[in-house]
């Protein structure tokens, strides 16, 4: 908005003056023009934000010739001046609100007009945030920043960025990711240590206003012993002369396996005519831990099965327990446990097999075979230590 100021004192002097030229040129005498020049200001924006420049025009204003304008006197409306000699400049406004500029244009002949606009400059937002003074590992933290508010009452949008440190959004700058974008944020912290982010307010003529908050972040404190477990896998069944089964299972899972011990049993022949006895082979595959052995049956003694084992003791060591420890999380400390390397003997997968090697011939009746094959049953015993954690409070 422009605004013509009245003429000054001069002009006043040149009018009456003008005046009485006027009248002797009525009376014959050659007349003569005004000599008082004419302001005008233009600026490229009327509405700004704090901080925000705005450029200032003063180049159209005019002097009746031959006169020209010698002086620009810009008053910014919040306490600054400048006098140029040419009609443009540049200024910052620091201040909000309504600022009326003036432009005052002299000439050669020390005569002057002047003439204003105003320049609304819009207040950034006001950030205010409520957070936890500090949080435990895999706890969750609200922030929350309802009581923000615009000065004009303009509406808000919110951006929250979770850790300044890391570009969540990929675009190569580690600030400004909208990790979230409402009035309040939920976060879960998974490490200790101090957390920081910034929040961005952006209120709807654009003015901006950011703000870094930090949350400490606490280790949480745990139990750790560790469970000593037997547990017993058994399978039962039936093979003819020369057939194989596979068996697979998982027994050291989330556990440190110890010992184990495997006995492999069949059905005795108790009829002479069935005889002799029948052999099995077993055989274990550990594909994680890189190790295989194979035995086979034997029948020592008439009085007993055909049997086979297979024992090992002292897989891994038995650890430390009943202690208290720093941790960002229960999950994190069993699963360092059940890492530590060198004691992962018997994790993954074991992979049994079991073979009908020797079922035939038996003494033939008719010819015929009378049992090409034998019931066996497989059992193993394991020793697993499990590491419990329990939680102490703070």
């Amino acid at each position: 908005m422009m605004h013509r100021r009245p003429m000054s004192s001069t002009k006043a002097v040149t009018f009456s003056v003008s005046c009485m030229i006027l009248l002797v040129s009525l009376a014959g005498c050659t007349g003569l023009s005004s000599t008082t020049p004419n302001a005008e200001i233009s600026s490229d924006v009327t509405e700004i934000n704090v901080g925000d420049v705005v450029n200032f025009d003063g180049r159209s204003s005019t002097s009746p010739s031959p006169s020209i304008i010698v002086d620009y006197d810009w008053d910014f409306g919040d306490g600054e001046t400048r006098l140029t000699k040419s009609g443009i400049i540049s200024h910052y406004f620091q201040n909000s609100g309504n600022h009326e500029v003036q432009l005052k244009v002299t000439n050669d002949l020390g005569e002057s007009d002047s003439i204003s606009m105003t320049i609304f400059v819009n207040s950034p937002p006001s950030i205010i945030i409520e957070i936890p003074g500090f949080v435990k590992t895999g706890e969750i933290a609200t922030l929350d920043a309802t009581n923000s508010f615009d000065p004009e009452g303009g509406d808000l949008e919110y951006i929250w960025d979770f850790d300044k440190t890391f570009d969540s959004d990929g675009d190569g700058d580690p600030t400004g990711d909208a990790d979230a974008t409402s009035s309040t944020a939920v976060i879960e912290f998974l490490v200790a240590g101090n957390q920081t982010g910034i929040l961005t307010v952006v209120d709807d003529k654009g003015g901006i206003s950011s703000e870094e908050w930090t949350i400490m972040v606490i280790s949480r404190t745990f139990y750790v012993y560790w469970e000593e477990e037997k547990i017993t896998y058994s399978w039962s069944d039936y093979l003819e002369q020369g057939e194989t089964v596979s068996l697979i299972h998982e027994p050291g899972l989330n556990s440190r396996i110890i010992e184990f011990n495997a006995s492999l049993i069949l059905d005795r022949e108790l009829i002479p005519l069935l005889w002799p006895e029948d052999n099995f082979s077993l055989h274990v595959d550990l594909p994680m831990t890189g190790w295989t052995t194979s035995t086979s049956t034997t029948h020592d003694n008439i009085t007993e099965n055909a049997s086979a084992y297979i024992s090992y003791d002292e897989l891994n060591e038995i650890p430390e327990s009943g202690y208290n420890i720093q941790a960002d999380s229960a999950e994190n400390i069993v699963y360092s446990l059940l890492n530590e390397p060198g004691q992962r003997w018997g994790m993954g997968e074991w992979a049994w097999s079991i073979t009908a090697d020797q079922c035939d011939p038996d003494i033939p009746v008719d010819g015929i075979d009378p049992d090409t094959g034998n019931d066996w049953n497989l059992e193993v015993e394991f020793i697993i230590l499990t590491p419990r954690v329990a939680e102490i409070g703070v």
